[in-house]
């Protein structure tokens, strides 16, 4: 199956303006911005035909050309991501099987966690979308907590049926569990990962659809197809050794900085 990766990168960001080209410091002390990161992380996936970034601002465009990334220009009245898919699919003339939304805030997304998305959702005829959920250790689940207690509105978690059909996302910590956990044990939340596998008929006709009233209440994108009545199929990942963390606010800088270097990313 044709995959294409399109890495939607606004610079009007409310929480973080200019996030795209905020600079991370690796390992090695190398500086490198936000988007390229992302870039990179797209063009490590296996299966792979094509990467672009979809973005409005000239200051990203410029950006991503000077490190050699393909760039589409959209709107600037897409309300999110998956819109900036569909208008970027739309512009390059459509032509593959599945498109992958690798949200620009997610650096440390490891490339098997797209790879087995586009597999995942290959394998699953009823789903038109998938999506990767982590399993939260509880150094992740008590981040969130930590976040939400401060009033931050960080990572998303997910709910799903036993065949792993989405039921909810949220940017609260969904289920509820009133257990404390170490760093180290596994818990019963998972942490949703802003990456996005789409089939091209649903991909286009999301544009067109109306935002519910619970996309719109939590600002989450995905939940749209599900207000719509289509299958999201969670692809759950697994870490290997790898954290994970994506640049929500400006206090997340310095968690993602600290955990390249923990995990000895340049």
């Amino acid at each position: 199956m044709s995959v294409l990766v399109v890495i939607p990168a606004r610079y009007a960001s409310t929480r973080y303006p200019g996030k795209p080209l905020v600079p991370l410091k690796g390992a090695t002390g190398e500086a490198r911005t936000l988007i390229e990161r992302s870039w990179l992380a797209a063009r490590a996936a296996e299966g792979v035909d094509r990467v672009v970034v979809a973005t409005d601002d000239d200051r990203i465009r410029t950006a991503c050309e000077a490190f050699g990334a393909e760039v589409v220009m959209t709107s600037e009245n897409c309300a999110n991501g998956t819109e900036r898919c569909a208008e970027a699919f739309d512009a390059l003339g459509g032509g593959y099987d599945i498109v992958v939304n690798l949200q620009g805030d997610a650096p440390l997304t490891p490339h098997w966690f797209v790879e087995d998305l586009i597999k995942g959702l290959a394998g699953d005829p009823m789903a038109e979308v998938a999506t990767p959920v982590l399993r939260c250790d509880g150094r992740a689940l008590n981040g969130f907590l930590d976040d939400r207690k401060a009033g931050r509105v960080g990572g998303s978690t997910a709910v799903f049926t036993q065949n792993c059909h989405a039921l909810y996302f949220s940017k609260e910590v969904v289920p509820f569990t009133s257990k404390t956990y170490a760093d180290s044990d596994q818990t019963p939340v998972f942490h949703h990962v802003g990456v996005y596998a789409y089939r091209p008929a649903a991909l286009g006709a999301y544009p067109r659809w109306q935002a519910g009233p619970l996309e719109s209440l939590e600002g989450l994108e995905q939940l749209r197809f599900m207000e719509h009545g289509h299958t999201v199929l969670c692809v759950e990942v697994e870490a290997r050794g790898r954290q994970f963390w994506e640049l929500n606010n400006p206090e997340d800088k310095p968690r993602i900085e600290a955990m390249m270097a923990e995990m000895g990313l340049e």
